[in-house]
């Protein structure tokens, strides 16, 4: 259902990991947005952990079977506010999937709640197993006399 295109993505996830990401001035965890994906009956299920992201920072695009979720966790509003610890990550995060021609691109449905955004995607009618039938006709048999 989800092909992998891009070898190097492991390799960019572990140094991410290992090394973290710098802002100036700072020193933090990488920026991810980890997820799940399985096949549920006739549905594809994709659900992406994004605590703290509002739904109006949420970004889907389909492009040629390629999703794009993008988010954006912003910081506390606040006007005179002196940060003690900041170990969240704030910012624009971005993940692409490339969905297979067995999904159903036309019909996604989006939801979020608790954090967590969930992405149902309907398998396509042509590759759903079915049963073909043999044509054939019973009068193309024929008795032979002796």
């Amino acid at each position: 259902m989800l092909m992998r295109t891009d070898p190097f993505r492991e390799l960019d996830r572990l140094t991410q990991h290992m090394f973290g990401t710098t802002a100036p001035g700072t020193w933090s965890k990488p920026a991810t947005m980890p997820m799940d994906a399985y096949r549920a009956g006739d549905e594809f299920v994709v659900c992406f952990d994004l605590p703290g992201v509002s739904a109006d920072a949420i970004e889907l695009d389909i492009e040629r079977n390629v999703l794009t979720v993008k988010a954006e966790r912003r910081p506390a509003p606040g006007g005179d506010v002196q940060m003690q610890v900041s170990e969240r990550p704030l910012g624009v995060f971005s993940r692409q999937l490339f969905l297979g021609d067995a999904l159903d691109t036309d019909h996604i449905a989006a939801g979020y709640e608790a954090g967590v955004l969930t992405l149902r995607i309907p398998i396509a009618e042509k590759a759903k197993p079915r049963r073909i039938d043999i044509a054939g006709s019973e009068t193309d048999r024929k008795e032979i006399q002796a």
